[in-house]
């Protein structure tokens, strides 16, 4: 193959990221049109291309995506980016299903898809098949001048090959020698830490069971026996999975009832016994009828404010500079709705408002004394119990302690059925939009933050350090629908709580897993099976991937080290890279040009990488960052294409 007359490109990875470098190669190539040269991609990948490892047609319908229809996209909505050869949004297709399905859709698809509004939760199964829909549609409209093979196997190395080129090692034997190479490896699985190790080891020892963290699809349920208590750490979404595994997927059954649902168990059912650091699951998204709610603008944390920073060259602090003007947007859009919704509570509605937009301005007070002053408002107009209490919402249970875990189970019950009772209220909820307000600044926060946006201390400490798992808490959960499905079996006695904080270990001598909480009197809840609700870990120097062990060790690309308020220099998530496009620092500190990196493992640059592209919605917020992942992949298709 002669540079001068081809380009060959390979993409390590086959997924939605994959399949966006593809699209936007082809996008480019048919801009060009017939005097550009001959490209050949190539994309390897095990698993089936578009859908990937993670969204596979085949896998159970009760694993639900967490955003609804409107939300995803393959396909960039950016008049500014050439366009596309074919392919619509998620929700264009859902629609274009109803009225003309495709006839190599399953029976299942079809039944889902006829009663699917865009509105409403899809599976991740039916997201896998519009991925695979897409790319074929994509294959079928390919211009002219483009070959494309697809490769069902694992990349196990990526190494120089002279005069600019690579030769990627496939596991067949088979190397691929190419111009450029796009890593878009998404969820790769992880070496576990050294807890989970001890927990697996004993495990193999003492004859238990131990799940570690898995993209559930992966996982076969059916070894969990029926009957028997099963430990389940982690209460985020792949907790949801697990549950619908182990109870709807056994053959259990949700009902209506006069308090909400009820649950009819098969009996094949094991004991469920969740714990969580909060001890209680991430709260549920509210009802809205977009991804963003409508009543709700940001007045402080805007775009604009982020440019004002930038212009007067200020790189900014995340708790120093950002997090102070989102708490304000959260506090006026929680007020804001408690005098809209709940007049009584605040009986001289617009002296109130007025002092408290005053007393949120940034100029009003120093950063050390904003707050102080708007509790000297709400001191005068709300009372104790109406407050805004941010930073408990993400932990209900927090200073309690209770004597039994029924004690505790039951206040978990009754958190459940209050935050589903908000998420029904939606728009008309204080707190549902005080967590509106926050959903909106991760938005533009993803802006803000990317490509050393904000300094590393800032990074380590603020926004890594605490305010992530706060925010996915409040506002990374799943439909309230979720939330009333695990009322329904804690009431059951199909599942209960260890508590907030637990501790796990292993009993030895009675040969079972054990967990417990400090704020839960009783014996240790016990059990001779475990599962980590939890997906691999996101880190690449503890990856377990064949291929980026190979480019680690030969020096091509390095992680990220960050330093710390102290001055000590710590290794981050994600690659050490150079923006734009992405392309990986080697050991030695210079760019490994032709090679780039798209998706997860872009961690320590870009925050939120995990997430799909967002589709536009009319008359919704446009952020900037709702399709970022969409224009890397632009930004890397045209550098792929302009190599001489």
């Amino acid at each position: 193959m002669e540079k001068s007359e081809s380009i060959r490109a390979v993409i390590i990875g086959g997924g939605p990221r994959g399949t966006s470098v593809l699209e936007r190669l082809l996008a480019h190539r048919a801009a060009a049109g017939d005097s550009a040269r001959h490209l050949r991609i190539d994309v390897v990948d095990p698993y089936p291309a578009g859908p990937g490892h993670v969204w596979q047609p085949g896998q159970s319908r009760l694993f639900l995506m967490n955003t609804q229809s409107f939300y995803p996209t393959l396909i960039p909505q950016d008049p500014s980016l050439p366009a596309p050869v074919a392919g619509t949004t998620f929700d264009q297709w859902r629609a274009r299903q109803q009225l003309d399905p495709l006839p190599a859709l399953s029976a299942e698809e079809l039944a889902e898809i006829a009663v699917l509004g865009s509105d409403d939760f899809p599976s991740r199964a039916l997201y896998g098949r519009y991925l695979g829909c897409t790319l074929e549609e994509l294959l079928d409209k390919a211009p002219d001048g483009v070959g494309i093979g697809f490769h069902a196997t694992s990349a196990l190395s990526v190494r120089r090959a002279g005069d600019g080129m690579f030769d990627v090692g496939l596991a067949t034997g088979e190397t691929i020698r190419a111009n450029a190479v796009v890593l878009a490896l998404g969820h790769i699985p992880s070496r576990l830490n050294p807890e989970q190790r001890g927990l697996e080891a004993s495990a193999g020892q003492l004859g238990l069971q131990y799940f570690p963290p898995a993209v559930p699809a992966d996982v076969d349920w059916s070894r969990i026996p029926a009957g028997e208590p099963v430990l389940v750490r982690g209460m985020g979404l792949n907790f949801f999975d697990t549950m619908g595994q182990l109870t709807e997927g056994r053959g259990g059954k949700f009902v209506p009832s006069g308090s909400g649902l009820a649950y009819e168990p098969s009996g094949q059912e094991p004991r469920i016994i969740a714990a969580s650091r909060r001890g209680t699951p991430y709260r549920a998204k509210a009802a809205l009828s977009g991804y963003y709610a409508p009543s709700i603008t940001l007045r402080y944390l805007t775009e604009a404010a982020i440019r004002r920073l930038a212009k007067a060259g200020i790189r900014p602090s995340f708790d120093h500079d950002l997090w102070p003007l989102l708490h304000r947007d959260a506090l006026w859009a929680y007020y804001s709705t408690l005098v809209r919704s709940q007049p009584a509570a605040v009986p001289d509605a617009q002296a109130f408002l007025a002092a408290l937009e005053e007393a949120l301005q940034p100029h009003a007070h120093s950063a050390a004394n904003w707050e102080d002053g708007v509790e000297s408002v709400l001191a005068v107009h709300v009372g104790p119990r109406h407050r805004l209490d941010l930073r408990g919402l993400a932990a209900p249970l927090a200073g309690r302690t209770f004597r039994t875990r029924r004690e505790h189970d039951a206040a978990v019950v009754e958190f459940l059925l209050d935050d589903a009772r908000r998420s029904a209220l939606g728009e008309d909820d204080p707190v549902k939009m005080a967590i509106a307000a926050l959903h909106h600044g991760r938005a533009v926060l993803k802006t803000a933050v990317a490509d050393g946006g904000i300094t590393d201390e800032s990074w380590i400490a603020g926004l890594r350090g605490w305010f992530e798992s706060f925010v996915e808490g409040l506002a990374s959960g799943p439909p309230a629908l979720r939330s009333e499905q695990l009322a329904a079996l804690a009431r059951a006695g199909v599942v209960s709580f260890v508590g907030p904080d637990p501790k796990f270990g292993v009993d030895r001598k009675s040969k079972l897993f054990t967990a417990s909480s400090p704020w839960v009197a009783g014996p240790p809840a016990t059990a001779r099976t475990m599962v980590e609700a939890l997906a691999p870990g996101n880190r690449v120097s503890a990856n377990d991937s064949p291929v980026l062990e190979q480019l680690l060790a030969d020096g091509l690309v390095r992680p990220k080290l960050m330093m710390t308020a102290e001055g000590a220099p710590v290794e981050s998530t994600g690659l050490d890279v150079e923006p734009h496009p992405y392309r990986p620092i080697a050991a030695n500190g210079s760019v490994t040009e032709g090679l780039f990196v798209l998706g997860l493992q872009l961690s320590s640059t870009q925050w939120g990488t995990a997430i799909a592209a967002e589709a536009v919605q009319p008359g919704g917020p446009v952020y900037a960052s709702g399709q970022r992942t969409l224009r890397d992949a632009d930004e890397i298709a045209a550098a792929i294409l302009s190599r001489v």
